[in-house]
């Protein structure tokens, strides 16, 4: 299993819409253990999401599948391997 930093930008018109089905899918996978964390930039722009995933292709299929991406509310969005070595949510 590997990390992703997953970094989105937004189209504002369709936002407000699509955000509680995006959130309620979200909710799932961190139930599941994949989201660690989620969240809107402060400026409103866009969010971040870190995803654990077997690889980058299955990682792509889980946000392939995201109410935000399926419904045109992903502008931008970029994914980046992450190697966390520190934090109060990793696993001993």
């Amino acid at each position: 299993m590997a990390w992703y930093l997953v970094e989105i930008r937004y189209v504002q018109e369709k936002l407000a819409e699509v955000r509680p089905r995006h959130r309620e899918y979200l909710s799932g996978h961190a139930a599941e253990g994949r989201v660690a964390v989620a969240g809107p930039l402060g400026d409103g722009t866009g969010g971040l999401t870190l995803w654990q995933a077997d690889d980058e292709a299955a990682l792509t299929e889980l946000i392939n599948t995201d109410p935000y991406y399926l419904e045109g509310v992903v502008a931008e969005r970029s994914v980046r391997e992450f190697k966390p070595v520190l934090g109060a949510w990793l696993p001993s």
